[in-house]
């Protein structure tokens, strides 16, 4: 008998699949809505993702701007001057020459600005954001 904190494997796709089928339009779900979602029913982000690569769901409206948009798909622009402390914490922050997702969301709360601003000065600096939270890149 397994534990009640435990849900089953096929249960916990079954609901992920209906919150997301809920929410989806035309088998395309928003970036926002899917972290709702996860937060929703507690299971990670990338769980959330999983489910949607299973779906052939498409994940649109990027946070961070980078996928999703219409028409340009990308709504990133290069920062031509990064402000210096925001230059600053990226670079401390990147590994390998990249920044995850996670740690660009963490950098906008922690300097209090917009996600978009993040991406748009790792587009100045040439640095790539990888992975994402969902699975997407």
């Amino acid at each position: 008998m397994k534990p009640d904190n435990n849900p089953d494997p096929i249960e916990d796709t079954s609901r992920i699949q209906q919150a997301i089928s809920q929410k989806a339009i035309n088998q395309k779900l928003g970036c926002c809505t899917a972290f709702e979602i996860a937060a929703e029913l507690n299971v990670s982000p990338k769980t959330i993702g999983q489910t949607l690569d299973q779906m052939d769901y498409r994940i649109t409206h990027c946070q961070l701007g980078l996928f999703g948009h219409s028409p340009e798909k990308k709504i990133v622009h290069p920062e031509k001057a990064v402000d210096l402390r925001l230059k600053t914490v990226i670079e401390a922050a990147a590994e390998d020459g990249r920044l995850s997702c996670l740690k660009a969301w963490d950098i906008a709360v922690a300097l209090q600005i917009p996600k978009i601003e993040v991406s748009n000065a790792c587009e100045g600096l040439g640095m790539r954001i990888k992975p994402c939270q969902l699975g997407a890149f």
